[in-house]
């Protein structure tokens, strides 16, 4: 019968889950880790610029924009060298989108790997919940065999329950971490939004500033 066939995979469903909970929580931590070096060393880079135009608006020199352009090393100075040299050559108009589309370049680099997390935050619990079921069954067809002695049936239960658990654990940090990233790719792109209107001012200054007759 089917109900049979069922009842044999729950035997070994169990152990497979967890398996399978056990790989998704290595790759879940590996991979938090290395967007937290990651995304560390952007924010880390971006409050640099984020200083400098501070610095530039308190000053009111918007010639600080082109040494805030020079560094290569930060995703808010590499749009802005960019938007620069699209100043140069063209003056403001397009300007917006070549920011835009920058920022449409840089954004899956930031979220990588975080959709990842986001996948095991919200369907580990599932596998969890799914090898308890599995492991309910196994222990519930052991009591069948068992001749009412519960022993063998509470040990069954007890260690289907871990799967539950295991699927809750490795769910908690992967949401946790996902959010937390997300967080600093929303702040590295509201940065990268601050020095284009940066970018912005200066285009509009040098257009209007007059030019002198030889």
């Amino acid at each position: 019968m089917l109900t049979d066939k069922f009842f044999a995979i729950a035997q070994l469903g169990h152990e497979v889950t967890l398996w399978l909970l056990i790989v998704l929580s290595v790759l879940s931590v590996a991979f938090i880790l290395e967007r937290f070096v990651s995304l560390r060393a952007v924010r880390s880079r971006g409050e640099r610029i984020i200083e400098q135009a501070q610095e530039t608006l308190q000053t009111n020199d918007l010639k600080e924009v082109e040494s805030m352009s020079r560094d290569k090393d930060s995703v808010e100075g590499r749009g802005l060298s960019y938007g620069m040299r699209h100043v140069k050559a063209h003056g403001a108009p397009g300007l917006e989108e070549i920011f835009s589309s920058y920022a449409l370049i840089e954004r899956p680099k930031l979220e990588k790997r975080l959709n990842f997390l986001a996948t095991v935050g919200s369907n580990a619990p599932f596998i969890g919940l799914l090898g308890t079921v599995l492991g309910i069954m196994d222990a519930l067809k052991t009591l069948a065999s068992s001749q009412g002695d519960p022993g063998p049936v509470m040990v069954g239960i007890s260690q289907a329950l871990v799967a539950t658990a295991v699927g809750l654990l490795v769910a908690i940090p992967a949401v946790v971490a996902y959010n937390y990233f997300q967080k600093q790719v929303k702040q590295t792109m509201q940065n990268l939004e601050s020095v284009k209107e940066i970018c912005l001012a200066y285009a509009k200054t040098s257009a209007s500033t007059p030019t002198k007759d030889a």
